[in-house]
């Protein structure tokens, strides 16, 4: 009998687009001897489930089920490929946890905590061989006063970042003081963000990306790890999404000093924010120093055929198909 996966896209933001393509992907990489596959749309608008030829079947919520003329389906497993709220910030995998579904992705308490930026960087800032940038954490309340709280706090440039957002929507590098307000504005008003602004000090070094994940042995396996190198100011929604803005370099030039440290700092990082399934580390390493600086963790990192994770694994060595397969047999055991 095939498993019933419910491979779950959409999602409230910005990041909606990226997650309709990313599901698209991993749907076309799936066994469909071994799966039976449903893709699960949840929209402000409703929770919907494709079905045959495109025909649209409303989820039950009180079980996330659908109606299949007199059948009724429930699934065995969820593959999350939704990114940003409701999908990687807790809200699903909550109630996920009080139907009893199994999923791929990390817990409600990670997934809520690793949304949050500057809550992240705190219970990572003890961790060895890994540094975080100076940083103020800005809530809606402070928006009136943001631009001192900043400026007493921290060294131009700056980046300036929605707390919990992705896809570097809303993201600003500042440059001049006199950017400062127009870029916490745009932070503070990214749809669906919550209203809190991390602004950081910029670290002058290069940026890589990387994977990792645990099989259905419970084996933590990390990723080769991708550089990013962009012609635009940093590696924003464009540099991210249009072609030819950026160059990413899978496996990146690092020497093995660096690889090993780099693998030591990732698997510290799984292990203190107890994530589950595959998630994607972002870091600088800082030119000056070789230090490593933390920039965020994606717990829903991008699927798309060009995307980081999908490079790596195949890096790896490993076929995309594989890899989701043992992210599905993970969660179900």
């Amino acid at each position: 009998m095939k498993t019933k996966v419910a491979l779950i896209t959409g999602g409230f933001t910005g990041e909606a687009e990226v997650s309709y393509k990313s599901s698209a992907f991993v749907y076309g990489q799936l066994d469909k001897n071994k799966y039976e596959v449903y893709i699960i749309d949840i929209t402000s608008d409703g929770w919907y489930a494709t079905v045959g030829e495109g025909r649209k079947v409303e989820v039950d919520k009180s079980d996330f089920s659908i109606q299949l003329d007199q059948d009724k389906l429930c699934f065995d497993v969820a593959l999350i490929i939704l990114h940003g709220t409701p999908g990687e910030d807790g809200r699903l995998q909550g109630y996920f946890d009080m139907i009893g579904l199994p999923y791929t992705s990390c817990g409600a308490l990670t997934s809520a905590l690793t949304m949050n930026k500057g809550y992240t960087k705190s219970i990572l800032a003890d961790i060895p061989e890994i540094n975080v940038a100076k940083s103020v954490l800005l809530f809606d309340s402070h928006r009136m006063d943001a631009v001192r709280l900043v400026e007493e706090k921290l060294l131009l440039p700056y980046f300036v970042k929605p707390n919990a957002g992705g896809s570097s929507i809303g993201m600003t590098k500042v440059k001049e003081a006199s950017q400062l307000q127009e870029a916490l504005d745009k932070a503070y008003d990214a749809e669906n963000t919550g209203k809190q602004v991390l602004v950081e000090e910029f670290v002058q070094g290069r940026e890589f990306s990387q994977g990792i994940f645990r099989n259905a042995k419970g084996e933590l396996i990390v990723l080769p790890a991708t550089e990013v190198r962009t012609t635009r100011e940093f590696f924003d929604f464009e540099a991210k999404y249009i072609p030819g803005l950026t160059e990413e370099i899978t496996p990146a030039d690092l020497t093995v000093e660096q690889q090993e440290r780099a693998a030591r700092i990732i698997k510290d990082i799984y292990v203190r924010l107890d994530c589950k399934g595959m998630v994607r580390v972002d870091f600088f390493l800082e030119n000056t120093t070789d230090k490593f600086y933390f920039i965020e963790i994606n717990t829903i990192p991008g699927q798309t055929a060009q995307s980081f994770i999908p490079q790596q694994v195949r890096a790896y060595g490993m076929k995309e198909s594989d890899f989701y397969a043992e992210l599905i047999e993970a969660a179900i055991k």
